[in-house]
């Protein structure tokens, strides 16, 4: 376990069309931050969420509209230095029917989205490769 302290709060727009993975992605890249989480609200055209099983991920594909009823997740560097977005996602269809799972990239913001960033401080947040389970999973040393 690792301690540390809120820093530096973003609150950010996302655009219709914009692929959300990516665009959660650039906006953490633009503030700076290595270290921290995120939460996000808004709506999608559609949504790719990916179910880990037996290694891999499948892709669950879903079309739209629909509502970002939560997403959040955070944010590390790899043993390379580069920033790695670690996104989990509920959406909700018009009958109120949640789906959820891994945030994959294809997913488009519908009318809008809305995230907030917060920026850990005192934590060196790194992520490792797993060989048991091929993932780079979060090192807390």
């Amino acid at each position: 376990m690792m301690e540390g302290k809120a820093n530096r709060i973003f609150f950010s727009r996302l655009f219709e069309g914009e692929d959300l993975a990516e665009a959660i992605k650039k906006r953490v890249e633009e503030s700076g931050i290595k270290a921290g989480f995120f939460l996000l609200i808004g709506s999608l055209e559609n949504a790719v969420l990916g179910y880990y099983k037996s290694g891999r991920y499948t892709a669950i594909r879903l079309e739209g509209p629909l509502e970002i009823a939560s997403c959040m997740g955070n944010m590390a560097v790899d043993e390379n230095g580069e920033l790695i977005v670690h996104a989990h996602i509920v959406v909700s269809n018009e009958k109120g029917e949640a789906f959820g799972g891994h945030l994959m990239k294809d997913s488009h913001v519908g009318a809008t989205a809305e995230l907030v960033i917060v920026e850990a401080e005192g934590v060196n947040l790194q992520r490792a490769l797993d060989e048991k389970t091929g993932l780079k999973l979060l090192r807390l040393r």
